[in-house]
């Protein structure tokens, strides 16, 4: 009974944290065309989130000492990488096209254990990459020309690469005994990211006062600090916190199901919030690059392999996910990565 009622606040918990992931980037379309810069929109997000955590930070100072490497390349790639390009891509493209396009990596870090590594992937594994493609080729309707900015959808690649560099870095050393603790990589990488972005994005130049006016939202005035309030309490902090404590209580494989409701969940919001309306090639796209990205997750290897076959059923025990609790590789979401030891929930961000 215990268990189960352990699953059921895990569920709850991981749709949160999608809901709250996938509002990311439609609360701040808004604010970037209110006259933000994406890059000032992102450091607002990470420094802000960067002080809530502060007190995470502390208790787990060690980390500093332990896992540098680790806290600088979450910092750079899973924070201020994945976000700044996944900001700068949906100033271009619409919300739900960027965020798919982040959903490539998982099969972009195939390719990197393929070509680079020059280990051989399942078959399921190449599957699920011709999936994501292929998909991918409808959401952006490559027939006609490519309908997209180029730009916005190299952004959005951009982004999806930041976290296949981060999940290649974070699986090194996954099998430590005495693995990083998730909120305090979080913390630190949230730290980082905002130090490397207050160099790159010089907020001292931003345009303060939009802050306090309003931004548009389909034609319809909201308050911009509400929105960015939405971006640093909810679909940061919120939404990090809510997806390590859900990955504990699930297993790895179903919080991966669960995080590819943020795809679609912030294609829904974008559509009914900000007007960005997909025709039906692309909602099937979508759902095909989803399905992609998920086998193509499942198959991804957590550590050099005793066995010859990445992706295979015996390597490395439960592929996706973060390895904490349940022990797995990594979690490869929409702007989310996992870190040794560590269900690090987005991205993402994600975004």
């Amino acid at each position: 009974m215990h268990a189960s009622q352990g699953r059921s606040a895990g569920l709850g918990l991981a749709l949160a944290s999608a809901f709250a992931f996938g509002g990311s980037g439609v609360a701040a379309k808004p604010l970037i065309e209110a006259g933000l810069d994406p890059l000032h929109v992102v450091w607002l997000r990470v420094a802000g989130a960067a002080l809530v955590m502060l007190p995470v930070a502390w208790r787990h100072r060690d980390l500093l000492r332990r896992k540098p490497a680790l806290l600088v390349g979450f910092g750079l790639l899973a924070v201020a990488g994945v976000q700044a390009f996944y900001f700068a891509s949906i100033s271009r493209i619409p919300v739900g096209v960027a965020l798919l396009i982040e959903y490539l990596a998982p099969a972009l870090v195939l390719g990197w254990v393929r070509f680079v590594q020059r280990r051989p992937v399942t078959r399921a594994a190449a599957l699920g990459v011709v999936l994501a493609v292929g998909g991918l080729a409808c959401v952006v309707q490559i027939w006609s020309g490519l309908s997209f900015d180029l730009v916005g959808l190299l952004l959005a690649l951009a982004a999806a690469c930041c976290q296949v560099g981060y999940f290649v870095l974070s699986d090194q050393g996954s099998d430590e005994a005495e693995q990083a603790d998730p909120l305090g990589v979080i913390a630190y990488g949230l730290l980082i990211g905002a130090l490397v972005l207050t160099v790159i994005a010089r907020p001292w130049g931003m345009d303060w006062a939009l802050i306090g006016g309003d931004a548009r939202m389909d034609g319809d005035p909201v308050p911009a600090w509400l929105l960015l309030g939405w971006i640093v309490l909810i679909a940061t902090v919120f939404a990090y916190v809510t997806g390590v404590v859900s990955v504990r209580r699930l297993s790895p494989q179903v919080a991966g199901v669960v995080a590819c409701l943020e795809a679609v969940i912030a294609t829904v919001l974008a559509w009914v919030l900000l007007g960005e309306h997909l025709d039906a090639p692309q909602i099937i796209g979508g759902a095909v690059v989803l399905c992609g990205a998920f086998i193509a997750q499942s198959s991804t290897p957590k550590a050099p392999p005793a066995t010859p076959v990445a992706g295979s059923a015996v390597d490395g025990g439960t592929e996706s996910g973060a390895g904490g609790a349940g022990g797995g590789g990594a979690d490869e979401g929409a702007g989310r990565t996992g870190g040794p030891g560590a269900e690090l929930s987005a991205g993402r961000q994600a975004p």
